[in-house]
């Protein structure tokens, strides 16, 4: 027995343990692979990142080191689940969108992380006013700035994971589907952890500048990996470009509401989404 083959029998039992033991090893298929899987999901990681750093950094710095009321903190960072209710919108468009290239998840990603880039690149300039290094222009100016990047940042998160997972859905088997959206949270909650603790490192030293930086390092890595998540994800369909659909939004929305368990089921998570929060 030459040392291949003694090397094979060693590693063989733990070939046949990882699958049935690794942690969502079952989530992928033939069409998709675990390790696509993973950079798929790294779109959720970006969201997580954008989440810890609105909820939990700049929540702590705008009230302790800046001085803006707690109300008004808590207003602001509340702002990203006013763009949670047209989630419903935004994948319904993604399902009926025309697209020249043949995308239909594809588009609203990449539109989304430049939403999250944008109010990401704001921000500085909105810290800067509510820090006081700039003497110019009156103090609300900073607070109106303050609002529209978070706004922005909440408005691109919630399209970007509702594209990411419907293409999720699209690529992932109908056995394995379940599987495959629950990595997806997982790993929203690896980003949230690991970016917080991330942003705990970097601000040890805090200032204003370093602060500056923090932010402009999590624009980039944002745009970074959601171009690694969705690249050569989504298969192209030409026939997508000229496709037309009589499909309304309303009227399914209308079908869908109607329905008593449906509204049992918004109030509920509407409910312990508040609760929670709270």
């Amino acid at each position: 027995m030459n040392l291949r083959n003694v090397t094979f029998a060693l590693v063989r039992p733990f070939l046949q343990l990882g699958p049935r033991y690794l942690p969502f090893a079952d989530a992928a298929s033939p069409d998709l692979p675990l390790k696509r899987l993973l950079r798929l999901s790294l779109f959720q990681v970006s969201v997580g990142m954008a989440t810890a750093l609105l909820v939990g950094t700049l929540n702590r710095v705008m009230i302790v080191e800046f001085g803006v009321a707690a109300w008004l903190v808590a207003l602001m960072v509340s702002l990203p689940v006013l763009a949670a209710p047209f989630r419903a919108f935004v994948g319904f468009r993604s399902d009926t969108y025309r697209s020249p290239l043949g995308w239909r998840r594809v588009p609203f990603i990449w539109f989304g992380s430049l939403l999250q880039f944008g109010g990401l690149a704001i921000m500085p300039f909105a810290l800067l006013i509510l820090s006081g290094d700039a003497v110019n222009g009156p103090a609300w100016v900073g607070h109106v700035a303050a609002a529209v990047a978070i706004l922005l940042v909440g408005a691109g998160m919630q399209t970007t994971q509702t594209a990411g997972l419907a293409l999720t859905t699209d690529l992932a088997s109908e056995e394995t589907r379940p599987r495959a959206v629950a990595l997806m949270y997982v790993m929203l909650l690896v980003g949230m952890v690991g970016s917080g603790v991330l942003f705990g490192i970097l601000l040890a030293d805090f200032g204003p500048k370093r602060l500056i930086q923090v932010i402009q390092g999590a624009a980039v890595v944002t745009v970074l990996l959601n171009v690694v998540a969705v690249w050569k994800q989504e298969p192209r369909n030409p026939q997508r470009a000229g496709a037309r659909t009589e499909r309304e939004f309303l009227p399914l929305w209308r079908s869908f509401i109607r329905n008593p368990g449906s509204r049992r089921f918004l109030w509920a998570v509407g409910l312990g989404t508040a609760a929670f929060n709270m």
